[in-house]
């Protein structure tokens, strides 16, 4: 079986949100469209503690988007976003909602970030995600949703390493850096992945 998975199409990533990913509403008709393509639908949701510690506003003296040492790992400081409770949070009213059996929260260990809706950075705990799609007997993931470069692409090379084959929806996604996006479309093919 294949699946859908729509990432993070919540207020604080799209249009007048605390990280903006532009043309992000733009992703919206057309991932409610894909829906009557697949018979399993899941989505992400950024779910973060006020103080998580990937918010450059928990690091006096350092700037939104600088890059630190968080624990070990490599850690872009952003503005604050998808604070658990919050509007930013919520996902965006326009977004079809009925299709989705579950919806997976990342990002609510404040020690320690989470692009992927598979795992946290560090791979260290589990959202839940594979043994679902697992017992659904999925073999087959379609990735849309934000951003391109981040979220959308970390679930993506996880879900190839877990062994499902792995596709991200383009039309269906926005970068938050499109030079950077481009280079990292490279890498996604070279890890066998596939992009429509």
């Amino acid at each position: 079986m294949k699946a859908l998975i729509i990432v993070d199409i919540q207020y604080d990533f799209l249009e007048d949100g605390r990280l903006e990913v532009s043309g992000g509403n733009e992703v919206i008709p057309v991932i409610n469209a894909l829906q009557t393509d697949f018979e399993l639908i899941v989505a992400t949701q950024d779910w973060h503690p006020h103080n998580h510690k990937s918010f450059a506003a928990e690091h006096p003296g350092k700037n939104e988007f600088d890059v630190i040492d968080l624990n070990g790992l490599q850690q872009v400081l952003w503005p604050v976003h998808c604070v658990q409770g919050t509007q930013g949070a919520e996902f965006h009213k326009d977004l079809k909602m009925n299709s989705i059996e579950a919806i997976f929260r990342k990002g609510m260990d404040r020690e320690i970030d989470s692009y992927s809706g598979f795992y946290d950075n560090g791979k260290r705990k589990n959202t839940g995600l594979y043994g679902y799609l697992k017992d659904r007997n999925v073999s087959e993931v379609f990735v849309a949703g934000l951003a391109a470069d981040f979220c959308v692409y970390f679930t993506a090379n996880d879900a190839i390493d877990l062994g499902f084959k792995t596709t991200i929806i383009e039309e269906a996604s926005k970068p938050i850096d499109a030079e950077n996006w481009e280079k990292l479309k490279d890498a996604f093919f070279e890890n066998g992945g596939n992009i429509i």
